[in-house]
């Protein structure tokens, strides 16, 4: 199959199995979201959102958050990862916001970037929920996910790489809503453990099930031939 039609019936089967995909993370305005991205790096949107409206509601703008301290910050985010680090990368943020940014969310890479906690990948996922623009967040759900498929090559190493293969190959218009569908598909049907194969719509096209099924049929064969 080339791969312009795997990419079609891949995104097809997903506009139809995930008519809604949106990121799960709770948050009212952009201001919020950049928090909610910048907590949720090596944690699950789930202990994010536990412990976000608290947060919110003490530091409700950029301003109160850049006069508070990083011990403050910290006794709302301390059962996040890497508490400490994500505490002052806060406190930074909402300061360069409030100098250097009017106490408004940056919509291009190059600004969001120089924000303290706030790399390719956040930058991304700002850019593509809050300004819907293309681009692609590739965290180690799409990194999976993207493999597994078939939809990157083995060469692709880097989550760079990855991103570069799947804009090159998505529509623009899909792209911010494809990298949902790649995070959704990879945290509750493609998992890294125990992938759920069987209950996915994407197994005849997909590379690591083809591999999968060849091996269980070879050892199939081997057990038979052995009796």
């Amino acid at each position: 199959m080339k791969k312009t039609e795997l990419y079609a019936q891949v995104m097809a089967y997903f506009k139809e199995a995930i008519p809604v995909a949106e990121t799960e993370l709770h948050y009212n305005n952009p201001y919020e979201l950049l928090i909610a991205v910048i907590l949720s790096a090596q944690c699950t949107d789930k202990r994010v959102n536990m412990i976000t409206p608290a947060l919110f509601e003490a530091y409700p703008t950029p301003e109160v958050l850049a006069a508070a301290t990083p011990e403050a910050v910290f006794e709302y985010v301390r059962s996040v990862s890497y508490p400490n680090n994500k505490a002052k990368h806060l406190v930074g943020m909402a300061q360069m916001l409030v100098k250097d940014f009017h106490s408004q969310v940056p919509d291009n890479l190059d600004d969001l970037v120089k924000l303290p906690g706030v790399g390719r990948k956040t930058a991304n996922v700002i850019q593509a929920v809050v300004f819907n623009k293309a681009t692609m967040a590739v965290d180690t759900h799409v990194f999976r996910v993207s493999h597994r498929l078939g939809l990157v090559t083995d060469r692709c190493t880097t989550p760079l790489s990855v991103e570069k293969e799947l804009t090159k190959n998505i529509p623009p218009e899909t792209i911010p809503t494809a990298h949902h569908w790649l995070i959704l598909h990879g945290r509750y049907t493609c998992t890294a453990r125990n992938p759920k194969c069987e209950q996915c719509g994407l197994r005849l096209l997909c590379k690591h099930y083809k591999k999968e099924h060849k091996l269980r049929l070879a050892k199939e064969t081997d057990i038979n031939t052995e009796a």
